[in-house]
């Protein structure tokens, strides 16, 4: 099985679509985002297309796409629907392809009346990449993140830190969340594909994106 992984955080905005960008640019993978809010302001796969300069060809349709800048679950219900899991499928691609599917939200996010986010990775039954914030509060908001993918019994492959660098936090994360740091995006005065291309290389653990 080739890399294909799932890219939750800790919270809204810590920098999962960077991070779906960067990774779609290093592993030369396709992007997916199934539940999309927001749209009003523009899309994530928008997004990630114009940061990993990736063609159209090379992302997928959302399974479900609504317009406020809300939780899945209250845009949903805003738009007389319910986000069914049966509904999102894991694409059919060639054996050697490769997969970044983007979550909306936290871990936790409610996705429906009874599922969450963590519900969704579950069904999808993909390795998860949890994308944490590098700045002061990470350590408890990382922690409650493993703890929830854990408790949904789900494959963590790593955390991904997004800010400053701080060694001390990085390290109390490992420590206490018995898990590797596997990348680290620092701060970037320009984001694009030769930047995103230049952090993997030089901050993250090639070895940990090996399937």
């Amino acid at each position: 099985m080739p890399e294909r992984f799932f890219i939750t955080g800790t919270d809204t905005g810590v920098g999962k679509t960077v991070v779906s960008a960067l990774l779609c640019a290093a592993l030369d993978a396709i992007y997916w985002k199934p539940i999309q809010t927001g749209a009003r302001e523009g899309t994530d796969r928008k997004t990630v297309m114009q940061l990993a300069h990736l063609p159209r060809a090379r992302t997928l349709p959302e399974a479900y796409r609504f317009a406020p800048p809300v939780s899945p679950h209250l845009a949903a219900r805003r738009a007389g629907v319910r986000i069914e899991l049966r509904q999102i499928r894991v694409p059919r691609l060639a054996l050697r392809e490769r997969l970044i599917v983007e979550g909306a939200g936290g871990a936790l996010v409610p996705i429906n009346g009874t599922q969450l986010m963590t519900d969704l990775m579950k069904h999808l039954r993909l390795p998860v990449l949890l994308v944490a914030r590098t700045s002061l509060g990470t350590i408890n908001h990382t922690l409650l993140s493993l703890a929830a993918l854990r408790a949904a019994r789900l494959n963590i492959r790593g955390v991904i830190m997004v800010g400053e660098p701080d060694r001390e936090n990085r390290n109390a994360i490992e420590h206490y969340g018995n898990v590797e740091v596997v990348g680290m995006v620092p701060r970037l005065k320009k984001i694009n594909r030769s930047a995103l291309l230049e952090v993997f290389h030089k901050y993250f653990d090639r070895q940990a994106f090996r399937a």
